[in-house]
């Protein structure tokens, strides 16, 4: 079914409290971050940032956004104001950031897919050489009290979505080869990667396929959105391809999962500026809100 249309190569769905839904839209033309209402329909432009791509909202209702026409991470607050909140870790400046996700301590998680959007996309079209050209994909740690920043993994090939899974582990992705990789966690401490699955089918196709963005279910099961090959695919919780539900374009770029009770997903589909709605019998996994860092916000 689709819940939404009109839509300008939209990434980043979130659930609002209300029911409604934020989503970004990543087209020239678009470049926004937008709110939906419960019923699917554009409300209101929140704000226009250049090429916004992940987004998460903490328990104060600010937005955070990942954003990849001007490497940065932007905070988007309730008034409407949009501060640059970093550019650059160490001094290495941010160049492809891609998704966000709070993890249990109130740390931000920030992908880097490792290249200029620029470089890779040319003009907005995936170079033909992409899974030749040299990127170096990172996973950063962000305290978004203090503002520190840490490296806590490179040298991924296009790192792409990032969610924390009913296990508490880190996970991310990387869309040339179709891995899934995890990460133990505690506190500041994240544990080396290690491989969790794959979600590519074997195919000759040489055009761009990979995961993107992607959620937990309740009962543990990764959804991940598989740009390329047209699919959500279901991994179990030992990694396992449980299933793959078709999408309607070839290009899904991110999930979330519905309001409680509803055993939904709402899938963003670049190719035909869509949100599709798939009933799959499960609500999903609790997302956490930054709420430690906000409480340390509150008590200062």
């Amino acid at each position: 079914m689709i819940f939404a249309t009109g839509l300008g190569v939209p990434e980043g769905p979130v659930l609002m409290p209300d029911g409604g839904w934020l989503v970004v839209e990543m087209s020239p033309d678009r470049g926004c971050v937008t709110r939906l209402g419960s019923d699917g329909k554009i409300e209101e432009v929140l704000a226009r940032t250049g090429r916004p791509n992940g987004l998460a909202v903490d328990a104060l209702g600010n937005v955070w956004i990942a954003e990849s026409q001007k490497p940065s991470l932007l905070k988007l607050y309730p008034d409407g104001t949009v501060e640059t909140f970093l550019t650059e870790c160490d001094g290495d400046p941010f160049l492809f950031p891609n998704d966000l996700a709070f993890g249990p301590d109130g740390a931000l998680f920030l992908t880097d897919s490792g290249i200029l959007f620029d470089d890779f996309a040319p003009g907005g079209v995936v170079r033909s050489d992409w899974n030749e050209v040299p990127v170096d994909g990172r996973v950063y740690r962000i305290d978004v009290e203090t503002k520190a920043i840490k490296q806590v993994d490179t040298g991924i090939r296009f790192t792409n979505g990032v969610a924390i899974g009913t296990d508490g582990m880190l996970y991310s992705n990387e869309t040339m080869t179709g891995n899934i990789f995890r990460y133990s966690l505690d506190g500041e401490h994240v544990g080396p990667r290690e491989l969790f699955g794959n979600v590519l089918v074997p195919s000759d196709d040489t055009s761009m396929r990979g995961p993107d963005g992607m959620k937990f279910a309740a009962n543990g099961d990764l959804y991940v959105t598989v740009v390329g090959q047209g699919d959500v695919t279901v991994l179990d919780t030992a990694g396992e391809v449980k299933n793959r539900i078709p999408t309607d374009g070839n290009f899904p770029t991110n999930v979330a999962f519905g309001p409680p009770g509803s055993g939904k997903i709402f899938v963003t589909e670049d190719a035909v500026g869509t949100m599709e709605v798939f009933d799959v019998g499960i609500d999903g996994a609790v997302l956490y809100d930054g709420t430690l860092a906000i409480e340390g916000v509150r008590r200062s």
